[in-house]
């Protein structure tokens, strides 16, 4: 049987990957990126506050400026202060109506009067207030999506690379690489989970659980669900009979059948709890992260990094579990495939390429 979890990859760079960033404030308050190695100043002056994902950052520098880093180039997008937001790899800011985004060194303005929105990995969904329509920005394209009558609406579901939406009549459609696929009228809206390129949910007319997978709708167990979460091309789910199962192109792989307490997915992750342990799934295998529920955890781009026993950081990977820190209370994030744990002195330790580096 086909596994679908790709190795829980801590700080393994892809070949061919954009460009990550990881960046911080210090002790001296100089704002800094760790980039090929070590880490570069990327402002001589104190900033007022940043936002960052994987391969973009936005922050508001000492004059007030709204810049956009990308791990080469500094841009100067808007000469006040105003309301902006970044995922992985796009950024978007608002000034009065106007919605302005940047893609990949790329300026441009979405709409003059703008109302919802929302940013993902390779999506921006938008209300165009000027025309009533609901748009979608993906891979340089702009594709509208519906045109509303009446109260402005919002998709029922927007997904890092999928939406699902109602158009009008209550027609239940998807949008996936940059065309749209029509599921079916219903008079209340369906309830979704996704992620990146599927959708699940429990269809209504059927009466089945069901997935968008490849631009085909497929049911994947006859009778309805009660939980499930979507992450990276894959879904799971709890059964009729409490057993946690997996399900990826066309097959469905039981991860554990005496009941998950509780379980997650992200990205391409799988974790869960059984009998107060942690476990994941790599490889076709279920593997031990933790022999005790962690305080608190993150996931993302396949890297588990969690508070350990100690109250500090480890993280899991390959199948097995490193410690970064055992100091209580540090803080972490993930950028990429590193893990970045801030210490209470303003000090750093990043793990990457089976590295730690101090700063």
């Amino acid at each position: 049987m086909k596994k679908i979890l790709t190795s829980l990859l801590l700080v393994i760079a892809f070949s061919g990957s954009s460009q990550n960033i990881i960046p911080l404030v210090d002790f001296n308050f100089y704002f800094q990126s760790f980039q090929d190695g070590y880490f570069r100043q990327v402002e001589m002056q104190r900033i007022q506050e940043f936002k960052t994902g994987d391969n973009v950052c936005a922050y508001i520098d000492f004059r007030g400026n709204i810049m956009v880093y990308d791990g080469e180039t500094k841009v100067n997008v808007a000469n006040i202060e105003t309301e902006y937001a970044v995922s992985d790899n796009l950024m978007v800011w608002k000034i009065a109506g106007t919605l302005n985004m940047w893609d990949a060194g790329k300026l441009q303005t979405l709409t003059y009067q703008v109302g919802d929105y929302r940013i993902m990995d390779s999506l921006i969904v938008y209300q165009d207030l000027r025309f009533n329509t609901v748009n979608a920005y993906y891979k340089g394209e702009i594709h509208e999506l519906y045109q509303w009558t009446g109260d402005a609406t919002f998709p029922d579901f927007v997904g890092e690379n999928i939406i699902a939406f109602r158009g009008n009549g209550n027609f239940n459609k998807v949008f996936w690489h940059g065309e749209i696929f029509d599921l079916d009228v219903w008079h209340n809206p369906y309830v979704y989970s996704g992620g990146t390129d599927m959708i699940a949910f429990n269809d209504p007319m059927n009466g089945t659980f069901a997935i968008f997978e490849n631009g085909r709708f497929y049911d994947v167990e006859m009778f309805h669900m009660e939980s499930y979460r979507v992450g990276l091309g894959f879904v799971v789910y709890e059964n009729l009979n409490g057993e946690l199962m997996l399900y990826k192109d066309g097959e469905k792989t039981e991860l554990t059948n005496f009941g998950a307490n509780f379980w997650d997915v992200r990205d391409d992750v799988v974790l869960w709890e059984e009998n107060t342990f942690m476990y994941t799934y790599c490889k076709g295998e279920t593997l031990e992260v933790a022999r005790y529920t962690p305080e608190d955890y993150k996931i993302k781009n396949g890297v588990i990094a969690y508070r350990n026993i100690m109250g500090g950081v480890n993280v899991f990977v390959n199948g097995k579990n490193h410690e970064i820190t055992n100091q209580m209370e540090s803080e972490y994030t993930i950028h990429g495939n590193s893990v970045l744990v801030e210490l209470f002195n303003s000090s750093f330790i990043l793990f990457q390429n089976g590295k730690q580096y101090t700063h």
